[in-house]
């Protein structure tokens, strides 16, 4: 079996093993370490720079089954984290406070966010998908004393992550919402913006947000090309009349990477 064969037999084991775990969440922990290793594992396996040749080759290939198992991957994996989140915001409130080698990797790529485009204690920071372990928000507010506001459309992540903003944010600013970027007043008001790497419709939004932002607006847009689309919405082109490129924010040892946008 060659490279591009093990390959492919890894990616179809990884969505049968996400699936699985998916399936299993029930509101407790009691599946927790067995997903924690699976996404400790497979971010390893994305950033591994062995497997990128016989990503490139796989790619080549342009086959549609191939094209449809990164595309029920990506999906499937970033339901996981999601589920993973949960299960980290229910370990905090029950007096577990430990950390994964994933949410490591995450929080330490925060710090250069926004690249030369600088938070400051005057900043509006919105982040499009906070999840329900809003590290973002948090670390945010507490280096730079900035409002933030985090946006789900889950439910039962705003929960969870307002009572994690509860126990580790007392006195900062921060907001979490179950809302939409067009039905909220801090839109507008925002000078920053952040897109989580695994929102799927982020450059729709992104669209849309031009004529509900201010003109001086930036915004940072997590995201995975070539191996790291198996994690990650890949980058997009965007509409040329709106927005312009400013900056990219390459992470080789990192889950995603950082493009930059302003308006034109």
């Amino acid at each position: 079996m060659n490279a591009t064969e093990n390959l492919q037999l890894y990616l179809a084991e990884y969505l049968e093993k996400f699936t699985e775990l998916a399936g299993n969440y029930d509101r407790t922990v009691h599946y927790s370490p067995e997903l924690e290793r699976l996404i400790n594992d497979y971010s390893n396996f994305i950033t591994n720079e062995r497997n990128k040749e016989a990503w490139e080759q796989l790619e080549q290939q342009e086959s549609g089954e191939f094209n449809q198992l990164v595309e029920a991957l990506r999906k499937k994996s970033a339901l996981c984290v999601a589920i993973m989140e949960k299960y980290r915001a229910l370990k905090l409130l029950g007096g577990h406070t430990g950390i994964t080698d994933y949410f490591k990797n995450i929080e330490s790529c925060i710090e250069q966010e926004f690249g030369s485009f600088q938070v400051t204690s005057e900043s509006k920071v919105l982040l499009v998908g906070s999840g329900s372990f809003p590290m973002t928000p948090l670390f945010i507010a507490k280096r730079t004393g900035a409002e933030v506001v985090g946006i789900d459309i889950d439910e039962e992540a705003i929960e969870l992550g307002t009572r994690v903003v509860g126990k580790l944010g007392e006195g900062l600013k921060i907001r979490l919402e179950n809302a939409f970027v067009e039905n909220l007043d801090f839109t507008q008001e925002a000078t920053h913006i952040i897109f989580s790497s695994t929102v799927e419709h982020k450059y729709d939004l992104l669209d849309q947000l031009h004529p509900l932002t201010n003109e001086h607006v930036v915004v940072a847009m997590r995201y995975g090309d070539r191996l790291k689309s198996l994690f990650n919405y890949p980058r997009r082109e965007v509409d040329g009349r709106k927005w312009k490129a400013v900056e990219t924010i390459l992470r080789p040892d990192h889950v995603f990477d950082i493009a930059l946008y302003a308006k034109v």
